[in-house]
């Protein structure tokens, strides 16, 4: 796999490297022992899957508090997605600064989100399924979100929002928002 920092601290987007024959090709999507050696957290825990009927649909932005902070990696397996992450974290060089990214099953690429980001996306088509892998169970009491649309934050979402679930439109802005 090749790990390319993606201008959020411990972001990375994640590739495959093809092994081709044949027969077609054969690659690693997932691998403890190389996300260890690139310093990342190799924990995964739990395996979520969301399908997305309309294109325009957005989700988000979703994190998890202490101690429940939690690392995703997320590959979009039908469809196409701009996934975009939020830096949340205080202590970062790179603090309230957003980072977005087409991922489809034709690159067949993934985004590594840190602990202490916040996470969603918009589909870009019908019919979109992003499969997540995450390092933490899901935690209710520790769900948080803030707005995807929150001036701070300058979000270029490239295209029209449709669909935004009653929630994730009722998160508070950054400046509001409490741990």
């Amino acid at each position: 796999m090749k790990f390319r920092p993606a201008g959020i601290a411990g972001a990375f987007l994640v590739e495959i490297e093809r092994q081709e024959d044949e027969r077609g090709f054969f690659a690693r999507s997932w691998c403890a022992r190389e996300f260890e050696e690139q310093g990342l957290n190799p924990r995964m825990v739990q395996c979520n899957i969301s399908f997305n009927a309309a294109r325009g649909t957005l989700r988000g932005m979703h994190y998890q508090i202490a101690p429940f902070e939690e690392v995703k990696l997320v590959r979009c397996t039908m469809g196409s997605i701009y996934d975009v992450i939020v830096d949340l974290r205080e202590d970062s060089p790179t603090y309230r600064r957003h980072f977005g990214v087409e991922l489809n099953p034709r690159r067949r690429n993934m985004l590594y989100v840190p602990e202490g980001a916040a996470h969603g996306f918009l589909t870009l088509e019908d019919n979109s399924e992003v499969f997540y892998q995450m390092s933490q169970f899901y935690t209710p009491g520790s769900a948080r979100g803030i707005r995807w649309d929150d001036p701070l934050f300058g979000i270029e979402w490239p295209g029209e929002v449709r669909v935004v679930c009653e929630r994730d439109r009722r998160y508070p802005g950054y400046a509001r928002s409490a741990p």
